[in-house]
């Protein structure tokens, strides 16, 4: 991985005829914090919202810090 230690994570949301947020794709891993800010800025005209986050991890111990914002544009669910 590109960036050991640290998950970065992007994400976008549409909404339904209802008006609820529905994820418009999985999430997606990033390689660099960089990356899913610019592209998590180039995805917020298309979409309801759009987030991008990162936090340390270590998958092998299952031990995931505080996400940490990176980018956040628009209605976003609550993800807790």
């Amino acid at each position: 991985m590109a960036n050991a230690g640290k998950l970065t994570v992007l994400m976008a949301f549409d909404e339904n005829d209802d008006g609820d947020l529905i994820p418009a794709f999985e999430p997606k891993q990033i390689d660099t914090e960089e990356r899913a800010i610019r592209e998590a800025r180039a995805l917020s005209s298309r979409h309801a919202g759009v987030i991008a986050w990162s936090r340390d991890a270590d998958p092998a111990l299952g031990e995931y810090g505080p996400p940490v914002e990176l980018f956040k544009h628009g209605k976003i669910p609550d993800l807790e």
